[in-house]
């Protein structure tokens, strides 16, 4: 996946969080937690209470928001 610097933002969630969260959880926190939409296709991070595990939520446009972690 190809992305254009200058246009995507990369956003890290402050606090840890429980891994086990879905991207329909981190979308919430992206959405209400860090007041940003997560449909702009910018990356969303967050980092597990271990910090040895990072989920990054992002959009690619072909459908719903996705998770990699």
């Amino acid at each position: 996946m190809f992305f254009a610097e200058a246009r995507v933002r990369v956003f890290i969630y402050g606090q840890p969080v429980d891994a086990r969260k879905s991207y329909d959880g981190l979308y919430a926190l992206a959405r209400n937690e860090m007041k940003q939409d997560p449909l702009s296709g910018h990356l969303f991070c967050f980092i597990n209470r271990r910090a040895n595990q990072v989920k990054v939520l992002y959009w690619d446009r072909s459908g719903p928001p996705g998770c990699s972690g």
